[in-house]
């Protein structure tokens, strides 16, 4: 940090070198911390959120892949102990998990109907260059 003062007062004059040393600190480490909250806790927290509100919508059914790499299928879901209970294979072999050992949800969940009608209006209209939308050579 010693180098850093003296390249950044090598052209301040003598008598205003402290005050904007103090300032010049104080402003690097205030940039320092943004950019250690914008770049890692942020994400990591938007990642957490995302995680729990994955395992909170699990239902019996779902097809799940744990953190430790076992497959299966939630046949029941105790939240009273905060775990589930999947069958695995063919053999039909029932094992309890906690919900935070879970790492993906395999099953994929048809949107409502309301988003699916509204996808294909969109996609059904005719869009130009950078997405606008073309005039319909009727209207003119």
């Amino acid at each position: 940090m010693n180098f850093l003062n003296q390249v950044v007062l090598a052209d301040a004059p003598q008598g205003s070198a402290n005050a904007f040393g103090t300032y010049g600190m104080i402003l690097i480490w205030v940039l320092v911390f943004a950019a250690l909250y914008f770049f890692v806790l942020r994400p990591s927290s938007k990642k957490k959120k995302e995680e729990a509100q994955m395992r909170n919508s699990l239902e019996i059914g779902d097809e799940i892949t744990t953190i430790g790499g076992i497959m299966g299928r939630v046949v029941a879901i105790k939240d009273d102990e905060d775990a589930i209970i999947i069958e695995t294979g063919s053999d039909r072999v029932k094992m309890k998990f906690k919900k935070w050992c879970i790492s993906t949800v395999d099953t994929v969940k048809e949107a409502p109907a309301k988003e699916k009608a509204a996808d294909k209006e969109e996609k059904n209209e005719k869009k130009g260059l950078f997405g606008k939308k073309k005039k319909d050579e009727e209207s003119k």
